[in-house]
């Protein structure tokens, strides 16, 4: 080795010089190995310094032990009694509407009617949730309602979740009916549905983006519930369908979107505490209750 050679690494263990010169005669650069008294320096020709730095930079990059996976999201129990709690409220407001067993006008009171809305009639965004078509459509948002409440239940807790999906998709109800055109009307849970997908979504996003990966594993679940909205928010594809003209595109939107925004609020350390504070039958009655008093208000106007 000539006098221009160029110190490009030291340690205290001659192993970890051996180890990274074996490494650059794999590319073909000479080095030696010296003790100075103190410590054992690597050093190459000047002429072969950068080449040599570049690759001992790209062997520590590869040696990094990759980060540690993230903690399980948190799970709560008894995410099933708020899916019961769904299906028994939707099936049997639907058996009575239906078996004419209630008031005769009841999508006439309840529906969300923008002009009627517009005109104060705030509970129709609570009620609009509970009303269906005919047994399809029920249906449908029966099996996704389930699917997704389940999953943001047991993510956030039963009674938390439920009251932010409701909640959620009455504001989104509301938006759609304030800035839209008096003649729209409009039924179903579906709202609520995309409300607990973007709910559950930015949740596990939000709680992700703490931890230390690469960012397409932090960003999946943002991705996922995007991808699932415009699946299922336009029709499954299923353009040829009839049904497919009576989805209200806007309200599946709009429920992702404030989903997502209360999702990522919930996730906040702050947040978490004061829900967890709470006690989930507690607001889950605070979900039931808000539809009871909108429906109250309905039937007395």
């Amino acid at each position: 080795m000539s006098a221009a050679a160029i110190e490009v690494f030291r340690s205290t263990r001659r192993a970890d010089c051996d180890e990274r010169a074996f490494v650059l005669a794999a590319i073909g650069i000479a080095a030696t190995v010296h003790f100075d008294g103190l410590q054992y320096l690597l050093e190459v020709e000047a002429a072969e310094a950068a080449r040599a730095l570049t690759q001992l930079g790209q062997y520590e990059l590869e040696r990094r032990p990759p980060p540690a996976p993230p903690p399980p999201l948190p799970g709560y129990p008894y995410a099933w009694v708020g899916c019961s709690v769904y299906v028994a409220t939707l099936i049997g407001i639907g058996l009575t509407v239906s078996n004419g067993l209630w008031r005769l006008d009841a999508f006439d009171i309840g529906e969300l009617d923008a002009g009627r809305l517009q005109g104060g009639q705030w509970w129709r965004a609570w009620t609009a949730l509970t009303l269906h078509l005919d047994g399809a459509h029920l249906a449908a948002n029966l099996a996704a309602g389930v699917w997704f409440c389940y999953l943001a239940a047991a993510q956030i807790g039963s009674g938390s979740a439920w009251f932010l999906i409701v909640t959620g998709a009455a504001c989104a109800n509301l938006f759609e009916g304030l800035l839209g055109p008096p003649t729209h009307l409009s039924v179903g849970a579906s709202t609520a549905v995309f409300t607990a997908l973007g709910l559950l979504a930015a949740h596990a996003w939000q709680l992700r983006s703490s931890y230390t990966q690469r960012w397409a594993a932090r960003w999946a679940p943002l991705v996922a519930g995007v991808v699932l909205l415009g699946w299922f928010g336009s029709g499954g594809g299923e353009q040829d369908s009839p049904a497919v003209t009576q989805i209200d595109i806007v309200a599946h939107a709009a429920g992702f979107i404030v989903g997502c925004i209360l999702g990522a609020l919930a996730a906040q350390p702050s947040a978490r505490r004061i829900l967890d504070r709470v006690p989930q039958w507690l607001s889950g009655l605070a979900a039931l209750g808000s539809i009871a008093i909108a429906w109250a208000c309905a039937l007395a106007s």
